[in-house]
């Protein structure tokens, strides 16, 4: 490749990147906005003092129906997550053992989720929830949820399984070790890694999942994203501002630390 193509590879490369990016990044310093306004006053372009305020941060903090919501997401998240990391670690074992067509056809299934559109998941699981008296109820948007992020932890674990020596279980075993020992002392550690990462994206997915939540939940039971939802919808207030750059920091924490933990699991390996 030459030298003049791999420029400007890397320089549209880096224009999708800003174009993607830059609305995002935009939110953050409108939420420090003192008017009830999405657009950035003369104050604010001129780096004034008094154009800038921590008002909605405080009124995003004072309020209970913020209070409700953030409780709601991270009690919904706290549970799918460890549910949501041990099915999908198990079934990136299973699929370690399957060959052939029955190893597709498992794949496909488990990463359905991923590729089917939401909003007919969400449809789907309300008309089949509704019946048995799931829908408006905690369990039901666990279950959904533990579905929805199970695909993740999947990808990372069998990721990391692609560099794991099956003989070193088979040597564990040799030495008298029962399989659960074996995995407990040999396997687990090592693929420790890429359970964590499946672990905090499971997370992400549960805490930002909002169109299948609004199918299923009642009133007490929005989350951040119905509450932003809401906050569009019915008030349009700046407040919304600073959930939004409040999620987009604990995302981009998350995506590092995820990519922290492969890369010094790769250096390890």
């Amino acid at each position: 490749m030459s030298a003049w193509l791999k420029l400007s590879l890397g320089l549209a490369v880096g224009a999708v990147g800003v174009f993607l990016v830059l609305p995002i990044l935009v939110v953050i310093p409108l939420s420090f906005n003192p008017e009830p306004y999405f657009s950035f006053s003369r104050n604010m372009l001129l780096l004034r003092p008094e154009g800038w305020s921590l008002r909605w941060y405080r009124e995003v903090a004072e309020s209970a129906q913020w209070r409700l919501a953030l409780r709601n997401s991270v009690t919904i998240a706290i549970i799918v997550t460890p549910v949501a990391t041990a099915l999908g670690t198990a079934a990136a074992l299973g699929l370690r053992h399957l060959d052939g067509s029955a190893r597709t056809l498992a794949a496909a299934m488990l990463g359905a989720p991923l590729v089917i559109p939401v909003i007919i998941v969400a449809t789907g699981t309300y008309l089949f929830f509704a019946p048995l008296g799931l829908t408006q109820s905690l369990t039901g948007i666990v279950i959904v949820h533990v579905v929805l992020a199970a695909p993740f932890v999947v990808i990372t674990v069998s990721s990391t399984l692609t560099t794991f020596d099956a003989q070193l279980s088979r040597a564990a075993a040799t030495l008298g070790a029962s399989p659960l020992r074996a995995f407990a002392r040999v396997t687990l550690p090592l693929i420790a890694p890429g359970i964590i990462s499946g672990a905090l994206f499971a997370f992400v997915t549960s805490f930002d999942e909002a169109v299948v939540t609004l199918f299923l939940a009642s009133y007490d039971q929005r989350t951040i994203p119905l509450q932003m939802w809401s906050g569009v919808r019915d008030q349009l207030s700046p407040a919304v501002l600073v959930v939004a750059s409040l999620l987009v920091l604990l995302v981009a924490t998350i995506m590092v630390a995820a990519n922290v933990i492969q890369t010094l699991r790769r250096r390890g390996g």
